[in-house]
């Protein structure tokens, strides 16, 4: 990838992650039953669908933190270098996960 073309490509999936964000926030918002209401969802399943939206959140913001981390990374042309070690990031690896700061061999370490 060309650094104009990391660049595009890291803030369009920025804008994405904030889009997601914000859907996934009206998602996990507390739970308000309506007994009155016809087919209402029991307790249980409102609240297990509230925990799924809250991991989806969780995971969202993990995700656009990592975003902004690597587009400062390519302001400062540290961009696709492995934090852990140093080496350089597959270029494969970085199509797929542009925002990734972890080598494949040391993201498997720290997993």
């Amino acid at each position: 990838m060309t650094q104009l073309t990391t660049n595009q490509v890291l803030n369009q999936l920025k804008s994405e992650l904030e889009r997601a964000l914000e859907d996934a926030s009206q998602s996990a918002a507390t739970v308000q039953l309506d007994q009155n209401a016809v087919g209402r969802l029991s307790r249980m399943d409102a609240m297990q669908q509230q925990n799924m939206a809250l991991a989806n959140q969780r995971s969202i913001s993990t995700r656009l933190a990592k975003t902004h981390k690597a587009l400062v990374a390519l302001e400062a042309g540290d961009y696709g270098f492995c934090e852990e070690c140093g080496e350089e990031i597959n270029s494969g690896r970085l199509e797929l996960y542009p925002e990734t700061d972890l080598c494949l061999s040391c993201q498997s370490n720290k997993e």
